[in-house]
């Protein structure tokens, strides 16, 4: 590989940022066979119930004739109203995990009354806005399993599975546990400082622009927005595609999971989140205007997102 080639290399993997660790360089390319379409069972409730009925009929038509199989959750503080689709069912993390990890390492410094240290602060800070894996690596093995099954149980994602053999990006995640974790970041609560939840919002409020598609698509601009992404691809369901959103501002104070597998390609998981996160928002908050979506121009190499052998 001459230079010219591999710093091509580096800037796409610092652009694009990739869903997952690489301890063996096995790459899978096996493609997806969409799954096949299906109406999703919404469920929306609300102290107002108009709003609950428009969001449970609008986030169906978003859905219609896609053939991702996805799980979503919306809660918004300010009207108390919830909307879920196949809350408890498991998926590969991929780089949504980060998000827990960087909750882990700061529960842990809060409970040894201490500061991060600038080495942690650097690597957090690329974990989030770039998606870095090398950084994720560090901080996951610096943690070591006991603490973060320690956090998880300290913040009740009871269902949420460490990946095994350093391969953080196959944690098993659902939507329920990953509306807990948002949850944490915005309220006050035991398991986080004040200080730790700000932290955590700074640095997915400065996630690189070529991250920030997902659940922001369609996202007011009076709204401040905070993401974090996961893609990957494997050999068994294809692409998975996630987006973890949290929203704050006109009067609402809302957060938003959605996760996904079974898309033929990346960009095809992208659109499906984000006719979701439109009707959400348009729903939500419809007086205001509402910010560009992302369209996806490329997507990370498959070099970048390979996973342990398959049987």
């Amino acid at each position: 590989m001459d230079s010219r080639t591999s710093r091509r290399t580096g800037a796409l993997r610092a652009a694009l940022g990739a869903a997952l660790l690489i301890p063996a360089a096995t790459a899978v390319t096996a493609a997806a066979t969409p799954a096949a379409a299906v109406t999703p069972a919404v469920s929306c409730t609300s102290a107002k119930a108009p709003l609950a009925a428009k969001l449970q009929k609008d986030i169906t038509a978003a859905l219609a004739n896609r053939t991702s199989t996805v799980a979503l959750g919306l809660y918004d503080r300010s009207t108390g109203t919830t909307c879920t689709l196949r809350a408890t069912s498991a998926y590969d993390s991929a780089s949504t995990v980060k998000v827990t990890v960087l909750a882990t390492l700061l529960w842990d410094a809060k409970k040894h009354n201490r500061y991060l240290t600038d080495t942690e602060d650097s690597l957090a800070t690329a974990m989030i806005t770039a998606s870095d894996n090398d950084a994720t690596s560090k901080l996951w093995k610096q943690l070591g399993m006991t603490k973060i099954k320690g956090f998880l149980a300290a913040a009740g994602m009871t269902k949420t599975v460490p990946g095994t053999g350093g391969y953080w990006g196959l944690t098993q995640e659902n939507v329920t546990d990953e509306q807990r974790l948002l949850g944490l970041l915005t309220a006050r609560n035991s398991v986080l400082s004040d200080n730790s939840r700000a932290y955590i919002l700074k640095l997915m409020g400065q996630v690189i622009p070529a991250q920030r598609w997902g659940t922001p698509a369609g996202a007011p601009s009076t709204v401040a927005v905070h993401v974090k992404n996961g893609w990957l691809q494997r050999s068994t369901h294809g692409w998975r595609v996630h987006s973890l959103g949290t929203f704050n501002g006109a009067g609402h104070d809302y957060m938003i999971s959605v996760l996904t597998q079974d898309n033929s390609t990346m960009d095809y998981g992208v659109t499906t989140i984000q006719n979701i996160a439109e009707a959400i928002h348009k729903d939500l908050v419809p007086t205001t205007s509402a910010t560009a979506v992302y369209i996806p121009t490329s997507r990370p190499s498959e070099a970048f997102v390979a996973v342990p052998p398959q049987g």
